[in-house]
């Protein structure tokens, strides 16, 4: 795979192998284009975490490695990097289930994402405002411990804490799970501020088919460890296979459950 003009992360034709014995991902390839928002879909366990550990080489935390292919950030093989190194260059992960440190206040949370940093106070003060002006109650909150506030406002901590690190590009997993649909606009609006405004470039992991394709421009479906499709937001939205399996509307009518499952099993895009 020839990296594309323009590209800001290429997964070439990757391979992840956990315990040395366990094939998880099995020639993943995708392209996440500079300023671009690409979603990457699929049931639970069908392996986006881990695509994403991969990229943002996490994976030795949990006995895994990437055992084949290659991934490249701005030009440049990064799979061999460590995960703070590649922090450094611009590319950082916020975790499933948001992950935050429960015991801090809200804006110590905040500014233990600037560590890697070494551009002075004033910048990193700068920077912390902004946080408060995309996520208002993240300011009313500022002194209350991180672990005594709702699911929605950890997971605005969680995005807050990545922003603060000055990222060019920002791996989200499952962003909406757990929160109400109010809170998960709310989360993705403020997605799509920072790509806009400030050319912030997102792969986002989800199950929530029909927001991420909402807001993406690009999708890739995985599923059982393959990419089973990718195309345009707007034509995987439309796709009839992609509407039945993951949006739950068929074109001739809801199904039973019987029936879906016999459908599914015979995988028609894979045929």
């Amino acid at each position: 795979m020839t990296e594309p003009a323009g590209a800001m992360l290429t997964v070439d034709n990757i391979e992840v192998v956990y315990d040395h014995v366990a094939l998880v991902l099995k020639g993943v390839s995708l392209t996440v284009p500079k300023g671009g928002v690409v979603a990457l879909l699929g049931a639970n366990g069908a392996g986006k975490t881990t695509t994403l550990k991969a990229i943002s080489n996490l994976l030795h935390a949990e006995r895994g490695e990437v055992t084949k292919g290659k991934i490249v950030f701005e030009g440049e093989e990064v799979q061999s990097l460590s995960p703070n190194e590649l922090v450094r260059r611009g590319c950082i992960q916020v975790m499933e289930g948001r992950h935050c440190f429960g015991h801090l206040t809200v804006e110590d949370n905040l500014l233990t994402g600037a560590f890697t940093r070494r551009d002075g106070r004033s910048a990193i003060k700068a920077d912390l405002e902004r946080c408060y002006e995309l996520f208002p109650r993240l300011k009313q909150r500022r002194k209350s411990q991180a672990g005594y506030t709702s699911g929605g406002e950890q997971q605005m901590v969680a995005v807050g804490r990545a922003l603060m690190s000055r990222p060019k590009m920002i791996l989200l997993d499952e962003p909406s799970m757990g929160l109400a649909p109010q809170i998960v606009d709310e989360i993705f609006e403020i997605v799509h501020r920072l790509n806009v405004e400030e050319g912030v470039s997102f792969l986002l992991a989800e199950q929530n088919t029909a927001v991420a394709l909402r807001h993406a421009t690009h999708g890739y479906i995985l599923e059982s460890g393959r990419i089973v499709l990718d195309g345009e937001a707007k034509s995987l939205a439309e796709n009839e296979d992609v509407k039945e399996f993951y949006l739950g509307v068929a074109a001739a009518g809801r199904k039973s459950f019987k029936e879906v499952k016999h459908y599914k099993r015979r995988k028609r895009w894979l045929a």
